[in-house]
């Protein structure tokens, strides 16, 4: 894919002038004991609603499980040489990780109480009492998907928020909320779900060391905590994209490829503690905080939560590497019965068990439902800051990837993607960016708009309505010319509201509720 050559460049993150630095430690406890552990719940795609119902595993469960897993990658492995299976229209689903807060802006842990007041079996806790996630219909990629999408997000958020205030408390979509103090990471603040206390251990047994997080970004900040409970503190926006066993990996390359230029034109996590840090902060937060290696194995293999370190050939790949690097750290085994009357296709209830804790930032999935079917999940990019912005961001997304899945991306140097994903993420619209086809590096702002086009080519490919792709494109344009991302509008905020962290996170919700995408708002 050739583009124009740009006619500027920026210095790269790594040989840039350094900012003035400020130095920051915090030690966070969590509590002493396991029950002050916690963990991002687990995406278990189909299994999310079987109950676990301990929350402790012994050493033979463990091996058990191990066992299971090889089994059940053979299994996998006849299932994707069956002729047809996973063929069909494609598909894209979503799910939104979203913050409760007070009226004033600071968490609000009653995710229980606001779930049960929502009444509605799209929403599951998360890790944080302050946090729910949830799951949006699937709905063909082919016709006018980004309406129906932005639709269905505005009626879970108007449903949230409704419960939410029935418990005198609010609703706010924003990749990590500013309001978060050390206060808000203890045991008292992990939800009380057998899941989270069993994973909890399971991420003990592997690491005993206290997680140390170091985000080195306008500031410098550095924490210690005993548990992963600072999982709770990012939000996020995950696409999935159901894809033909056949075109997998060139759709799973072609997304980690995709994923740099969108991620630097979406950020909306600037900073943490009140520190300002990344512009996309929850990228850094998120791979420290569930980092499970020990200190005698980080060199050993990729983070629990990584972009990856080449590009595939096969998703049957993917999943092995999967059970290969990453040991089992939730072993809970089930009995699944095939329904009557249809061909028998494996749950591989393990291996999607095991596959949903490992959080990869494009990642492999499979689904045994409609006959059994592989996705590509994209979990990259941030909540918020509206549900027109999260759109416009998967159209861009979606239409980059499929625009590349033609190309040979395979050509394109690994190393340059993996550049571009850290370099968006610390430097956003100004982060220097290679790309297929240009001499030199690009900053991003000007790379996202030259790629505009190939994106809206690539929807037109898969059956999107010029209308539909068109209209969600266009605010990706305004919010690149504009220079104008969420994580932008945030620092500007706080500027002018003094640094008031509450003052901040109130107006951004009054701005969320009005419609208006986030380059629109004033500060």
């Amino acid at each position: 894919m050739r583009l124009p050559r740009a006619a500027v460049s920026v210095p790269c993150p790594e040989t840039a002038a350094p900012p003035a630095v400020i130095y920051v430690s915090h030690r966070l406890e969590s509590g002493t004991g396991e029950r002050g552990e916690g963990q991002e719940p687990m995406k278990l795609d189909g299994v999310m609603g079987q109950r676990v119902d301990k929350d402790r595993y012994s050493e033979a469960e463990f091996a058990r499980f191990g066992e299971l897993l090889a089994g059940q990658l053979a299994e996998l492995h006849e299932l994707l040489g069956r002729p047809g299976f996973g063929t069909g229209p494609a598909t894209i689903g979503a799910e939104l990780e979203l913050f409760l807060t007070t009226p004033d802006g600071r968490p609000l842990p009653r995710n229980h109480e606001v779930r049960d007041a929502a009444d509605d079996d799209r929403l599951t806790l998360e890790l944080g009492r302050f946090n729910l996630e949830a799951n949006l219909t699937p709905l063909p990629l082919a016709g006018r998907p980004f309406t129906a999408l932005e639709r269905e997000l505005n009626e879970v958020l108007t449903l949230v928020g409704a419960a939410a205030e029935a418990e005198g408390g609010r609703v706010v979509a924003i990749g990590i909320l500013p309001t978060l103090s050390e206060l808000d990471f203890t045991h008292e603040t992990m939800s009380d779900e057998s899941r989270y206390r069993a994973l909890s251990r399971g991420m003990r047994r592997l690491r005993v060391e206290p997680y140390r997080v170091r985000i080195h970004g306008a500031e410098v900040l550095e924490l210690e905590v005993e548990g992963v409970i600072l999982e709770s503190a990012n939000t996020s926006w995950q696409v999935h994209l159901r894809t033909a066993p056949a075109d997998f990996a060139r759709v799973y390359n072609a997304a980690q490829l995709a994923v740099g230029p969108v991620l630097a034109v979406s950020g909306n996590s600037p900073g943490f503690m009140g520190r300002r840090l990344w512009e996309e902060t929850r990228i850094a937060l998120f791979e420290e905080a569930a980092d499970d290696r020990d200190l005698e194995r980080l060199g050993r293999r990729d983070r629990r939560v990584a972009f990856g370190s080449g590009w595939v050939e096969s998703p049957e790949e993917l999943f092995a590497i999967c059970v290969r690097d990453y040991e089992p750290v939730l072993p809970m085994t089930t009995h699944p019965t095939p329904a009557a009357g249809q061909e028998a296709v494996p749950s591989l209830a393990e291996l999607r068990l095991h596959q949903g804790t490992v959080w990869q930032w494009t990642r492999p999935v499979y689904d045994p439902a409609d006959g059994g079917h592989l996705r590509v999940e994209m979990r990259a990019l941030p909540a918020g800051p509206t549900p027109v912005d999260m759109v416009a961001n998967t159209a861009f997304l979606l239409g980059l990837t499929s625009a590349l899945a033609v190309e040979p991306v395979e050509e394109f140097p690994f190393a340059s993607a993996y550049r571009n994903f850290y370099r968006a993420a610390i430097s956003g619209l100004d982060a220097a960016l290679s790309w297929p086809g240009l001499p030199e590096e690009v900053p991003a702002s000007r790379l996202a708009l030259d790629l505009l086009p190939v994106a809206r080519a690539g929807l037109d490919r898969v059956g999107v309505d010029p209308d539909d792709s068109g209209r969600m494109l266009e605010i990706i344009r305004e919010r690149v010319t504009r220079r104008r991302t969420g994580s932008v509008w945030q620092r500007e905020a706080l500027a002018a509201l003094g640094g008031d962290a509450t003052a901040m996170v109130t107006r951004y919700r009054e701005l969320g509720l009005s419609g208006q995408p986030v380059h629109a708002w004033p500060r």
